[in-house]
């Protein structure tokens, strides 16, 4: 259906589709104008959107799309579980936080408003944002060693927080007295009130302009078009069977090792994401429940399926979902989950990127969407304690978004590129930081060879590090993973991106001592520091304690050894490559500032040698990636690796690596390894894998039918 089918003149249809998704635009400016948390006005960690009645998504904002995509379930929650009693009427707003009622985790609160025209309910508006504190047993309610939900954070489980316009005092002190920073928590719920006030009155000023009818046919038709669109692309990509695992250290308890695995199925225009395979659900809290799965997939789907399509509802009609009760990321009550987000849910957006690649990757007119895994890991650093006046002081850093992007077929990742889930990234500036809290930065920088290798690189991870100033001590609380697992993988060879890393410097002297630490993570590594793990917890600094931590790299593209010297050498120049990894891992070999291309040649011959046992390889490398041709998977260089209808790997060379060939910020955990595939004729390396030590390589690509020959 068209404007013309709907009945709707063209003009019409454009403007309100238009005005649609400016009333989004004024919601969010709303929000950041009102709030005054620093996560919220300058990390963006937040989203806003219209929903119809019943949930389904009609426009998002650019900023987080997990809260998106999970606002839907909040919605119908509600309407499930408040239609009738106490009712949704004119004026109200509902405020939940239940992740097993539509939140990802506690700290990503909803405020929904129900918007009506002319005494009839028409739309939802929503708004979603990260809370510094809303109860628990940590600061930040981030509860690592809670077995249970009742434990983490007050729970919110849908409640009319505002009654026919006026907010309710009775719960508003309820919740108030539930969080430490009541001041913080209370003008950021009142941001989202306000964001929601303005996108109701807009919506309704375009119905009285309209007519309510036209335009609430328009959203309909927004919502189905972007699902003819789905179902269009999906067609035109081949069908198969498309599978990545990934990986989280840790539980809150135990330094145990969990797996998420996703199968996606494309057959004619529907896809299918299988968890199968993941984890049982951990005892400590770094679950996701169903919505937090689904937001998290939606996360990876949309940039890499729907780049040019309008994002709503209907490109999620095109996806089932299938996952067992009590896995890692469709948890069942009552396993802890407050760490969720940037857990289970980071990973599920981690398998569904991979593996939507690999689909991609056999359709050339698609195929340059695909991309490595950008930032596979998130890591938390909240600050707690008094501020220079004494006054309760609390922040939580989204610093750490400014990970390493994943490279693309045709070029490579951004360095620093912030996160996959949020398409219009942001952090606050350092002095920003600094003003609103006692500590001081020491450095925040880049951080040389982080990026995956690849014949396109990943984008260079950052790292930063902080000292308390102005106050006695604060309480910092660490966690997340990826410190021991290489969660940024990489694409057809490339290499993943760089671990996390977690250091600690105690008693690092006075002012004028500690500024001389400002050189960089190398620098701070180079005077001696206690390493970290993945979550270290609650840890007291003193004035003169430095906290640091480097983030993921993003992961490569490609074999190294076919990157472009000259690539590799403005790498070097520009201080994102070392000299060492320029040679060991990309084979190019320098002669003061310039290339030496004959002493290259006979270094990229040698790491292609080493990876087929010492045996020199038959023939000269191809040019580009393992690819599908007349229905068989072949090399670059032409070597035959059997049907498409069949795994590829048996035909492969596999071999296990040391994390240290790869660099010294690859580490693994106790449990994995590294694994290389590679091409037995020219020693092209075809898949670095992260697997589970004794566990099958994963058959990640096979296609199905008669789109396989």
């Amino acid at each position: 259906m068209d404007a013309h089918e709907t009945g709707i003149d063209p003009i019409t249809f454009e403007v309100v589709r238009n005005k649609l998704q400016a009333i989004t635009e004024e919601q969010a400016i709303t929000l950041k104008s009102v709030s005054g948390s620093p996560v919220v006005t300058e990390a963006t960690d937040f989203n806003n959107g219209l929903y119809l009645t019943d949930g389904s998504i009609v426009t998002m904002g650019p900023q987080v799309l997990f809260h998106t995509g999970t606002m839907s379930s909040v919605i119908r929650s509600i309407n499930q579980n408040f239609s009738e009693n106490p009712g949704i009427r004119e004026g109200d707003m509902f405020i939940l936080n239940d992740p097993y009622r539509g939140a990802i985790h506690q700290p990503d609160v909803s405020i929904v408003a129900p918007v009506f025209h002319e005494g009839r309910h028409v739309a939802w508006a929503g708004s979603c944002a990260h809370q510094l504190d809303v109860g628990g047993m940590s600061f930040g309610s981030w509860a690592i060693g809670a077995t249970e939900i009742q434990q983490e954070a007050m729970l919110l489980p849908g409640i009319k927080i505002v009654e026919d316009g006026v907010l309710r005092q009775d719960l508003w002190q309820m919740i108030m007295g539930m969080t430490r920073l009541p001041h913080v928590l209370g003008l950021d719920l009142k941001a989202m009130i306000a964001a929601n006030n303005v996108a109701s009155r807009r919506l309704v000023e375009l119905m009285d302009r309209y007519g309510g009818p036209v335009v609430e046919t328009i959203m309909q038709e927004e919502i189905a078009s972007s699902e003819r669109q789905m179902r269009q692309i999906l067609s035109a990509l081949p069908d198969g069977v498309f599978r990545a695992r990934d990986y989280i250290e840790h539980d809150g308890h135990q330094n145990i090792l969990y797996q998420v695995c996703v199968t996606a199925t494309k057959t004619g225009d529907q896809l299918t994401l299988d968890m199968t395979g993941t984890s049982p659900q951990a005892p400590g809290f770094i679950n996701c429940t169903a919505s937090g799965m689904r937001g998290a997939a939606m996360s990876g789907l949309l940039p890499i399926l729907a780049p040019r399509i309008r994002w709503n509802e209907g490109i999620m009609r095109a996806v089932d979902f299938v996952a067992p009760e009590a896995i890692l990321c469709n948890a069942s009550w009552p396993a802890p989950v407050s760490s969720g987000t940037i857990s289970t849910a980071w990973i599920v957006q981690n398998v569904v990127v991979a593996a939507l690649s690999r689909m991609v990757s056999c359709a050339p007119e698609y195929r340059n969407e695909g991309q490595a895994v950008t930032k596979g890991h998130m890591m938390v650093m909240t600050l707690a304690g008094k501020d220079r006046d004494g006054a309760p002081f609390g922040t939580f850093l989204l610093d750490s978004t400014a990970g390493g992007g994943g490279a693309f077929p045709d070029h490579d990742g951004l360095d620093g590129s912030g996160d996959h889930c949020v398409p219009r990234p942001a952090i606050a500036n350092v002095e920003a930081n600094e003003a609103n809290g006692p500590f001081l930065y020491l450095f925040r920088s880049f951080v040389r060879d982080t990026g995956g290798p690849g014949r396109q690189r990943g984008g260079a991870g950052t790292a930063l590090a902080v000292v308390p100033y102005g106050t006695e001590g604060l309480q910092a609380m660490m966690l997340g993973h990826g410190v021991e697992v290489p969660n940024a993988a990489g694409q057809f060879g490339g290499l993943p991106g760089a671990c996390g890393r977690n250091v600690l410097r105690r008693d690092a002297g006075d002012p004028a001592t500690i500024a001389g630490l400002a050189g960089g993570m190398d620098a701070l590594l180079e005077v001696g520091v206690e390493a970290l793990g993945p979550k270290p917890g609650r840890i007291w600094l003193t004035a003169g304690d430095v906290i640091g931590y480097a983030f993921q790299g993003g992961g490569g593209y490609g074999d190294p050894v076919q990157r472009d010297p000259q690539a590799v050498r403005a790498d070097v120049l520009n201080g994102h490559v070392s000299l060492e990894a320029a040679r060991s891992l990309y084979g190019v070999v320098f002669d003061g500032d310039a290339i030496d291309a004959r002493a290259t040649e006979k270094a990229r011959l040698a790491i292609r040698t080493d990876r087929l046992g010492g045996k020199a390889p038959g023939q000269a490398p191809g040019q580009g990636d393992m690819a599908i041709r007349a229905g068989r998977f072949r090399c670059g260089c032409g070597c035959d690796l059997g049907p498409a209808t069949s795994d590829w790997k048996p035909q492969a060379i596999t071999r296990a690596v040391a994390p240290s060939a790869y660099g010294p910020h690859i580490r693994t955990h106790a449990d994995l390894e590294l694994r290389e595939h590679v091409c037995p004729d020219c020693g092209a390396l075809l898949e670095a894998e992260v697997v589970r030590k004794g566990d099958a390589s994963l058959s990640s690509l096979v296609l199905t039918g008669d789109t396989a020959a």
